[in-house]
């Protein structure tokens, strides 16, 4: 069974990153195909980058960017969950991508992103160079909110519509899809 990390990419606090991202979770293992973790960069808190060593030699000194390593390489798929802030990606997720680099390589990722009338469109468009550098493979399909906090019911919940709903299980099609056609080129 493929293990499915879903990235929440936002730390700030009021974020309504950890309800889309809690939706993203229940979708994945309520449809049984996915072993599923669930990603806070802000429990992980990664402080911004800091060590010495390109990522691409592996050779990681801090205790938390080993954990980090581990982390991310037991994963085969991944879904980042991420607002649009002033027409770019939350800097969070930029930092926790840039950490790693062969833990990526050759592994699916989708996204599920938000903003205004935008719905985090251009924050998609800018974090796409971003995780095809580390040699992510983006699915067709992604999950575009706009205006998310309009689906928080009282509880803070969020509540998707039929179309976000749609789009995210066919997204898990396609995670499954690249997964397997991605695996043996991970040796």
């Amino acid at each position: 069974m493929p293990k499915l990390m879903i990235v929440v990419g936002s730390v700030r606090q009021g974020r309504i990153a950890e309800p889309i991202a809690q939706w993203a979770r229940r979708t994945a293992e309520a449809d049984g195909r996915f072993d599923v973790d669930l990603a806070d960069l802000r429990e992980i808190n990664l402080p911004m980058m800091d060590e010495p060593n390109h990522p691409r030699l592996g050779d990681y000194t801090h205790r938390y960017t080993m954990d980090w390593s581990e982390r991310v390489a037991a994963a085969d798929a991944f879904l980042f969950a991420f607002p649009e802030y002033n027409y770019s990606f939350a800097p969070a997720i930029k930092n926790a991508i840039d950490y790693l680099s062969a833990e990526w390589n050759r592994k699916p990722v989708g996204f599920i992103n938000w903003g205004g009338n935008s719905a985090g469109t251009r924050a998609q468009t800018a974090l796409r160079p971003v995780v095809a550098a580390v040699g992510l493979v983006i699915t067709k399909p992604n999950v575009e909110i706009n205006f998310a906090q309009k689906q928080l019911d009282d509880d803070g919940a969020f509540i998707p519509n039929e179309q976000q709903a749609t789009v995210l299980a066919a997204q898990l099609d396609e995670l499954v899809l690249l997964d397997g056609a991605l695996r043996p080129l991970r040796g």
